[in-house]
């Protein structure tokens, strides 16, 4: 009897461990939860190799996205969209200097995540009354909304009536359609960009890539891009020695100027008396007033 007995306890041991067990893995499955994962658009810079290997000059670029590309492909936009700018020119007004400056800026000269994404060359964002496609990028906020066009030549068109059509850039269409630094400090006036920068980052890519002779062959004016005649000899870059004056040189701009002597263009234009930024080789500029 004692041995049935002890036998029966072995039994109803066992069966109550295996239903515990059971019953702890049903409890461990049913407290699993399912996540949802929210993935936002977050754009670095390029990786590189190693460092001394097949080195080129690089452009750091900073609107929509900051990136780091060669000149080369710096370049290589310019010669891609220049004629578009120039019809844009044409048609609505706006210099292709600064429409090729802002294309190269805003997109990271076409490899930056917005224009892959979504054609999109300008850091345009939807704004009210927009009704074409979008897609979600951070910039000033997470995530917001930006326009997405079917093709570049799309983006290129809406950019120009994005400034023709609203009343706050009109004064920049009174503007000189060859003065590209009034344009570019026009244009962060009328707050296209938050950027206290945005005038100088236009100009200087302007500067750099001589887009401004884009401009030139639209209006049918040489600007900024003085012409060397056989006969005029080049004048290499000296300063007075009383270090108030420079003559001017071949390849001179006002911004490459200002910069080599730590003032701004417009001390330049000021104290020169200049009505544009126009200067010719041998010309003699007060770089202190």
């Amino acid at each position: 009897m004692i041995k049935k007995f002890c036998i029966l306890l072995t039994v109803i041991f066992v069966y109550s461990c295996g239903s515990s067990s059971k019953v702890r893995t049903a409890s461990s499955k049913n407290s699993t939860t399912k996540k949802h994962t929210t993935v936002k658009t977050h754009t670095g810079g390029t990786k590189s190799g190693n460092a001394g290997e097949n080195a080129k000059p690089t452009e750091v670029l900073e609107a929509t996205s900051k990136l780091k590309v060669t000149t080369e492909i710096v370049n290589e936009y310019i010669s891609k969209f220049k004629e578009t700018a120039k019809d844009n020119m044409r048609n609505h007004g706006i210099p292709a200097s600064i429409t090729l400056a802002q294309g190269i800026l805003e997109s990271g000269a076409g490899v930056g995540t917005l224009c892959i994404k979504a054609n999109n060359h300008f850091g345009i964002k939807c704004h009210a009354g927009w009704t074409g496609e979008s897609v979600r990028h951070d910039d000033d906020a997470e995530q917001e909304c930006f326009r997405k066009y079917s093709d570049p030549a799309e983006s290129f068109r809406d950019h120009s009536l994005f400034l023709t059509t609203r009343s706050r850039y009109a004064a920049l269409f009174k503007l000189p359609k060859g003065d590209y630094t009034a344009w570019a400090k026009g244009l962060k006036n009328a707050g296209y960009a938050t950027d206290p920068k945005y005038p100088d980052k236009l100009i200087g890519l302007i500067e750099r890539y001589e887009l401004y002779k884009y401009d030139s062959e639209v209006i049918g004016a040489g600007y900024n891009k003085p012409v060397i005649k056989k006969e005029t000899p080049i004048v290499t870059n000296k300063v007075a020695e009383d270090g108030t004056t420079y003559r001017v040189s071949q390849g001179d701009t006002l911004y490459s100027i200002s910069k080599k002597f730590n003032v701004t263009v417009d001390e330049l234009i000021k104290i020169n008396n200049l009505t544009s930024n126009a200067i010719s080789i041998g010309q003699i500029l007060k770089v202190k007033s």
